[in-house]
């Protein structure tokens, strides 16, 4: 029985509108917030670069790990997110190495580690200098790979037989590292080239992905009408899909007076490589997050969800993009 009738009952949940308007005002400051991070961070400069997205990948494979721990697995979270930092930084330092090494003054000539002494000395200037710090570094990559094999084993020995699954929790930890750190770890291909390190290109993969998002969603709000997947996504259209590839398309075209050191051919490609396989990532984290009965990846970013969300279209686009700058040359 309520004292004062004139009054809403204290369990009384506020009003539709109200709760939009908060939830909406929430995702703009905590929106506002990240992009001015993700702009300061990239444009500040290389370290702040690195430290940023090893944050974010970290973060990311965080909630990767939540995913499958709601799956029924138990992951190594802890050394998942070790090694993913250790992954990001190595391929930060690997393909900015003379960026560095201009920055501060480092001899850039070659010396093999004591070691390694038995394999050829390599001079500068005979072999391009990637194959030159992949023949250096490949032997330690198989040791560590296997040394980690060796940690994942001895913990799930450990917690053995009160630890579900072994084999499957390792091979979690595992799919962790290949689903989130390496692809995020090779946005330092694109952030580095023989010039040193160039944010543009940082910021052009992040404006193509956010106008193919844009473009799917506006059309696919109005046009949509045919199902992309509706087994995995059902608000996903072919016309939302196809408006957001005119939108990265017209977004790639336009940075030639942002970039115009890279030629058109090459944004197109790029603008193409976002529209075709950023749904993609995104399809894949939402089966992801199905298969688990999970909405969200977190609650990293008030009223947007996790980073996983913000940059699964990420995943599957820097593999490829890195690719075809390999093939490139």
């Amino acid at each position: 029985m309520l004292l004062n009738p004139d009054l809403p009952p204290a369990d009384a949940r506020p009003p539709a509108t109200k709760r939009v308007r908060s939830n909406l005002r929430l995702r703009v400051i905590w929106g506002t917030v990240a992009a001015a991070l993700l702009i300061g961070c990239t444009y500040g400069g290389p370290i702040s670069f690195g430290l940023f997205f090893a944050a974010v990948q970290a973060v990311m494979l965080k909630e990767f790990y939540r995913i499958m721990r709601a799956n029924g697995y138990r992951p190594a979270s802890w050394i998942g997110a070790v090694i993913g930092i250790l992954i990001f930084g190595y391929l930060h330092l690997f393909t900015g190495f003379f960026h560095y090494a201009q920055l501060f003054g480092w001899q850039t000539g070659w010396t093999i580690y004591p070691p390694l002494s038995a394999l050829p000395q390599v001079s500068p200037g005979t072999v391009s200098p990637w194959m030159v710090m992949v023949q250096e570094t490949s032997y330690f990559l198989v040791a560590a790979g296997a040394l980690l094999m060796v940690i994942l084993l001895i913990r799930e020995i450990i917690r053995w037989p009160n630890h579900g699954k072994p084999f499957l929790n390792l091979a979690a930890t595992l799919a962790g590292l290949f689903y989130v750190s390496l692809p995020m770890g090779l946005l330092n291909a694109l952030a580095f080239d023989q010039k040193g390190y160039d944010a543009r290109h940082v910021f052009c993969l992040i404006i193509l992905v956010w106008a193919a998002d844009t473009g799917a969603y506006f059309a696919g709000k109005n046009f949509g009408k045919h199902k992309l997947a509706p087994s995995i996504s059902p608000g996903k259209t072919w016309e939302g899909w196809a408006g957001g590839a005119l939108l990265a398309l017209i977004t790639g075209w336009a940075f030639g007076q942002f970039v115009p050191d890279i030629p058109l051919t090459h944004r197109l490609v790029a603008a193409g490589v976002v529209a075709v396989f950023g749904p993609l990532g995104d399809l894949a984290e939402s089966m992801l997050k199905r298969s688990a009965g999970v909405k969200d990846s977190g609650t990293f970013l008030p009223g947007h969800g996790g980073l996983l969300d913000r940059f699964d279209a990420f995943l599957l686009v820097l593999p490829v993009l890195v690719l075809l700058q390999l093939l490139a040359g």
